[in-house]
C-alpha cells in the first residue's frame, strides 16, 4: 500500500536544470567550443562539481587561462535569473494535493544543498507541504548513491515497498533502484535527451498520470 512519496526537486519540481546548461552553453560558445548534453548529463541529479569543472574543462579545450570565479559567477548570475522566471513543473501541485488528500507523507530527497533547495521551496511557497526535505548536506554520498533515499525512508519511518519516488534524471533512477523503491521518471526537456538505465515507469509530464490513477497501478 502507498503510504509516501519521494520528491526530487531540481528538474522534477522545478525546471533549474535547463537554464543552467543553456547558459553554460552561451558561455562555451564565447570560447568557440561546444559542451554536449552527454557530458553536462554526467552531473544532472548527482554531485556535480565533484564530476565535471565547467572551468577546467575549458582550459583543456581551448589552452587558455581563464579566471574561475568572475566565469562561475556570470553564470550562475544568469542561470538563476532565468530559473526564478520559471513555474512548478506541470502536474506537481496537482500531486501535492492529491497525496495532501489522501493523508500521504511527502518528502524531498535532492542531490542539491538545503541553501538551495529550501530557498526555491520557500520562494515557491510549498515548503511546508514536505514532511521532510533531505539534500546533499545531510549524507556523505549524493545520487547515484542511494543514501538519500534510504535516509528518506528512516526519516519517514516507512518500507521502499511503501513508497515511490519521482525523478528526472538517470542518476536519480539509479539511486531508487540501488534504495529497492518504485521510481517513476519524469524527465525535462533536458533529461530527457539522457539514457535512462534500470527499472522505472516512464511519464512525459506528471499531468499524464494522475496520482489516484498511478496508486491503483501499484
Amino acid at each position: 500500500m502507498l503510504k509516501a512519496l519521494i520528491f526530487d526537486f531540481d528538474g522534477l519540481i522545478l525546471d533549474t536544470e535547463t537554464p543552467e546548461f543553456d547558459v553554460i552553453q552561451e558561455i562555451y560558445a564565447e570560447f568557440d567550443v561546444e559542451l554536449p548534453i552527454e557530458t553536462w548529463g554526467q552531473i544532472i541529479g548527482g554531485n556535480g562539481a565533484a564530476i565535471f569543472d565547467p572551468v577546467a574543462d575549458l582550459e583543456r579545450l581551448t589552452g587558455l587561462n581563464i579566471s574561475r570565479q568572475p566565469l562561475l559567477d556570470r553564470w550562475r548570475a544568469k542561470a538563476d535569473a532565468l530559473i526564478e522566471t520559471n513555474p512548478i513543473l506541470p502536474g506537481v501541485t496537482d500531486y501535492l494535493n492529491e497525496a495532501q488528500r489522501s493523508g500521504l507523507k511527502m518528502a524531498i530527497a535532492s542531490s542539491s544543498p538545503h541553501e538551495w533547495v529550501d530557498a526555491h521551496l520557500e520562494r515557491l511557497g510549498i515548503f511546508d507541504r514536505f514532511d521532510h526535505v533531505i539534500c546533499a548536506d545531510d549524507v556523505t554520498r549524493a545520487k547515484p548513491s542511494p543514501e538519500l533515499f534510504l535516509l528518506a525512508l528512516s526519516k519517514l519511518n516507512l518500507r521502499a515497498t511503501e513508497v515511490v519516488v519521482l525523478e528526472d534524471s538517470p542518476n536519480g533512477v539509479k539511486a531508487a533502484n540501488a534504495a529497492g523503491i518504485f521510481v517513476v521518471a519524469v524527465p525535462n526537456p533536458l533529461t530527457a535527451q539522457l539514457s535512462f538505465e534500470g527499472e522505472y515507469l516512464r511519464l512525459r509530464s506528471l499531468a499524464d498520470l494522475p496520482l489516484d490513477v498511478l496508486s491503483a497501478k501499484l
